[in-house]
């Protein structure tokens, strides 16, 4: 509900609101089209991630049994580098690249296939993080798209309409009042001509 009193200053006030308002409002259209795309965009490299990972993990699975004989510390993630991307005003996150750090062993007393599945580990986690990147990024721009949608509607269905119809009643009012001013003035200028 939007608060007005009965005056000019008041409609003024209500019919700037109202104005900026409707200046706004294809903007924040805009921006929710905007969102709209980009999380599809996202959910969609986000499964393809999620394929890549599961076909990567499906054609190791001849080699997993081997991973017993892995030593967990030999590969450490020693950085993840990330920037921040703006995507319609919401800040998302980017992966730059992983840092790895490969422990120092002996080839002579590992098993040979050792240096292969280090470099298959870190496909694996480097799928694995582009994946959760992405998520993360579908999560931030729905959430946004989310608000702006909201906005969208407070603007068309309540604000735009209540500023509309307040403007409409003070006008009235107005209208109104100054008809009884007309009306009373002739009243009093016919009683003076009659008294006359």
């Amino acid at each position: 509900m939007i608060k007005f009193q009965y005056n000019k200053t008041s409609l003024q006030g209500l019919d700037k609101q109202l104005k900026m308002r409707v200046r706004a409002l294809p903007t924040i259209k805009n921006k929710e089209s905007a969102l709209r795309s980009e999380v599809k965009k996202a959910k969609q490299v986000a499964d393809e991630f999620s394929v890549k990972l599961e076909e990567t993990l499906n054609s190791l699975n001849d080699m997993l049994q081997l991973y017993d004989e892995y030593k967990e510390d030999i590969l450490v993630v020693k950085d993840v580098r990330m920037s921040v991307k703006k995507i319609a005003g919401v800040k998302t996150p980017v992966l730059d690249g992983v840092d790895y750090e490969v422990k120092d062993f002996s080839l002579f007393n590992q098993p040979g296939w050792l240096l292969d599945g280090v470099e298959y580990i870190k496909k694996v986690v480097s799928i694995a993080l582009e994946r959760e990147f992405f998520a993360r990024k579908m999560e931030l721009l729905d959430k946004a798209r989310k608000k702006t949608t909201q906005k969208v509607n407070l603007y068309e269905k309540v604000q735009i309409p209540g500023y509309q119809e307040a403007i409409r009643k003070i006008k009235r009012f107005l209208e109104d009042e100054e008809n009884l001013s007309k009306s009373s003035q002739k009243i009093v200028k016919t009683r003076k001509l009659m008294e006359e």
